[in-house]
């Protein structure tokens, strides 16, 4: 049986490593990524992109 759009996806913050202020909320596929991620986001508050850590 197939599963339900969107079971695995969840919400997960992101947060600034540099400035650690500014947060993003984005998307996740938990059953292909179980472990934390790190994107590279741009940050208004830092004006580049650096890299985001998944936040608790």
């Amino acid at each position: 049986m197939a599963n339900k759009k969107g079971e695995n996806r969840r919400l997960v913050d992101f947060k600034c490593t540099v400035c650690e202020k500014h947060k993003v909320r984005k998307e996740k596929n938990v059953k292909n990524t179980p472990e934390r991620m790190e994107l590279s986001m741009y940050c208004p508050i830092c004006k580049k992109h650096t890299p985001h850590k998944e936040s608790k």
